[in-house]
């Protein structure tokens, strides 16, 4: 977290969600690519097979399809966090703050897209996916904070995060507003919707794009036993959940009870604040039943906090916030 003045908080009570558990899941054996800079917080890999990620200092790395060097193509203003590749090849870059960017893969030029919506500066770009249309969608995870005070969202526990689109003309609406923490978002396999994540709602749930329920919002999944952050497609249509923390018992004892307490904890140093564990967690649901249908859970002393993943060449590869290395697995069946 940023070493800036934090900005004050406005917190609520709020009841969390209650807790369905998700089935046991097996450990993996990871392969860890250390990289120069810390915190990719997603990973993707684009036709050539070259992976992408995004660093806390703001560059945006290549990885060889050949397993080379990570080789620095671009450096954001702001913290890069979602990408995602078009389908024109671009790599488009979620920033915070900065709001959403396109990389030219080939000259390493940026691009602004979007920096403002509704009038106010996107604070929170935080995921980014394109449906079949190539119409862009992204998620803001809060319209109160940018990336370096996070917690203070988490603190908060107001919905003020939503999913935008962004048409090929540039024009920006608001697809679902009132989000708690909105994070990853990706179409499913069809087209017919999107999937998008709720980090604080502890949910998955389906946006519609086509027939009857266009334009509808319909549960996919709720009461995680975690917090689910970026989302990607799987090659059969699973939907890849990056999990990237069990639940806090002090963070959610406290949110329902007096939000004077949470400003007071606000002023603390950060390492006296509720801590996130390093797991390497990775769920795929079913996307039409919500059902789990693959995953893995275990612990590595050089890798934790998954926030991205996608799959590629039988891998699964995955970024973090907790080590400055992404990593990769077999595909977990």
């Amino acid at each position: 977290m940023s070493a800036s003045k934090k900005p004050p908080i406005d917190p609520v009570r709020w009841q969390p969600p209650s807790v369905d558990p998700l089935p046991d899941l097996p450990p993996a054996e990871l392969t860890v690519v250390p990289l120069p800079g810390n915190a990719p917080e997603d990973v993707v890999v684009d036709a050539d097979g070259a992976v992408w990620t995004g660093v806390d200092d703001g560059r945006i790395l290549r990885i060889p399809a050949d397993g080379g060097d990570p080789v620095a193509v671009a450096t954001t203003e702001g913290r890069p966090l979602g990408l995602h590749v078009a389908h024109d090849g671009r790599i488009l870059v979620c920033t915070s703050p900065g709001g959403l960017r396109s990389l030219d893969p080939a000259s390493g030029t940026l691009e602004t897209l979007v920096a403002e919506v509704d009038d106010r500066r996107l604070m929170f770009c935080s995921n980014v996916t394109q449906s079949p249309d190539g119409t862009i969608y992204f998620t803001e995870s809060t319209s109160a904070f940018s990336y370096a005070h996070f917690k203070g969202a988490v603190m908060e526990a107001r919905p003020r995060g939503s999913l935008f689109r962004r048409d090929a003309e540039g024009t920006v609406l608001t697809a679902v507003p009132g989000l708690y923490f909105a994070n990853g978002v990706t179409p499913t396999a069809d087209g017919s919707a999107l999937v998008f994540a709720e980090t604080m709602g502890r949910r998955l749930s389906k946006f519609w794009l086509t027939g009857e329920r266009a334009g509808t919002v319909t549960p996919l999944r709720e009461n995680l036993p975690g917090h689910p952050d970026n989302l990607s497609t799987g090659a059969d249509g699973r939907i890849w959940c990056a999990m990237v923390s069990p639940l806090n018992a002090a963070a959610e004892w406290l949110a329902p009870r007096w939000p004077a307490l949470r400003k007071l904890l606000w002023k603390l140093p950060d390492t006296l604040q509720p801590q996130i564990k390093p797991e390497v967690w990775a769920v795929a649901f079913d996307p039409d039943s919500g059902e789990v249908v693959a995953g893995l859970r275990t612990e590595h002393p050089q890798f934790g906090m998954v926030t991205g993943l996608v799959e590629a060449g039988g891998r699964l590869w995955m970024g973090c916030i907790g080590f400055p290395a992404v990593a990769h697995c077999a595909l977990p069946l």
